[in-house]
């Protein structure tokens, strides 16, 4: 009950902010910019270390140039997820770009399905708009949210477009079902979060420290037989994207343990090093540094 109590207070009031032009939105987003970073001061120190430890050779200044710029796009992306509610084709198609759309349809002519990975960099919630242009059935893993009824409501907004959500813990059954009735599906995950220590099969290094890696996009490319293709998104300017994809491979079980993985990160790094604070540093990405085998 407390959940419907939270969700008919609050929802109206994020419908309301939905419907707004992106230019009044951005005004409120400068708002809550100097109120997050001035006053609530939320996870700076935590921006803080996480650009320190990924950036050693970068000066004070530096460092707090990007912590700055970054929760700039940090409120940003959450005006923009608000958009996500009521915003329509027209207007995601033109926001949310691709340079290279043919390279996934001509993948599709192989037959194979694919998993598509990618990072909480730039606008990673607008990517639901990719099945409008593709000929895959489009999935994608998602945390589900903790209240049914805002759960529901991210649902529907997102799958309106043709992306089909499933949980994380449910993505492994979609890919066996869709196997075997022969639906080939693109199924993106983003890769970039830290697994549970007890689940972790590899320790890696990302930014320079060594820290727990999800392997779980290599493991379901060498059992299943699927391409691996990894997104790249640049911010061109406020609120508008540009994404780029790229062949990881096509032979996923040639390749050693972890190997893949590494390949990803390594793609991820050098999109993170070519502009920083378009990165979710509000992540404890490096929370288990100190547990690392030795």
């Amino acid at each position: 009950m407390m959940n419907f109590i939270v969700y008919i207070l609050v929802y109206p009031l994020i419908w309301l902010l939905s419907i707004l032009p992106f230019r009044v939105l951005y005004i409120i987003s400068d708002g809550f910019y100097l109120l997050l970073y001035y006053v609530i001061g939320y996870r700076k120190k935590v921006v803080y270390d996480n650009l320190k430890l990924a950036f050693p050779n970068k000066s004070e200044k530096e460092i707090l140039n990007i912590r700055k710029k970054f929760y700039h796009h940090f409120v940003d992306i959450f005006i923009e997820m608000i958009k996500s509610f009521t915003i329509s084709k027209k207007e995601i198609n033109k926001r949310a770009t691709y340079t290279n759309i043919n390279f996934l349809n001509d993948l599709h002519k192989n037959g194979k399905s694919i998993i598509l990975v990618g990072a909480h960099y730039a606008n990673w919630e607008w990517l639901f708009g990719l099945s409008s242009h593709i000929n895959y059935k489009s999935y994608a893993a998602f945390t589900t949210v903790n209240n049914k009824y805002f759960n529901n409501k991210v649902l529907k907004s997102r799958e309106h477009f043709g992306f089909n959500l499933k949980s994380s813990s449910n993505i492994i059954s979609e890919i066996e079902k869709n196997k075997k009735t022969n639906i080939q599906a693109l199924y993106g995950l983003i890769s970039d979060q830290s697994p549970q220590i007890k689940k972790t099969h590899y320790w890696g290094n990302f930014l320079g420290v060594k820290v727990p890696i999800h392997t779980g996009a290599e493991m379901l490319a060498k059992k299943n037989g699927f391409d691996i293709v990894y997104i790249a998104t640049k911010k061109l300017k406020r609120g508008y994207y540009e994404s780029t994809f790229s062949l990881i491979t096509s032979d996923a079980k040639k390749y050693a343990d972890f190997e893949l993985t590494d390949i990803y990160l390594r793609k991820l790094e050098a999109q993170i090093h070519e502009e920083p604070a378009y990165y979710f540093w509000t992540h404890k990405r490096f929370k288990h540094k100190d547990k690392a085998p030795k």
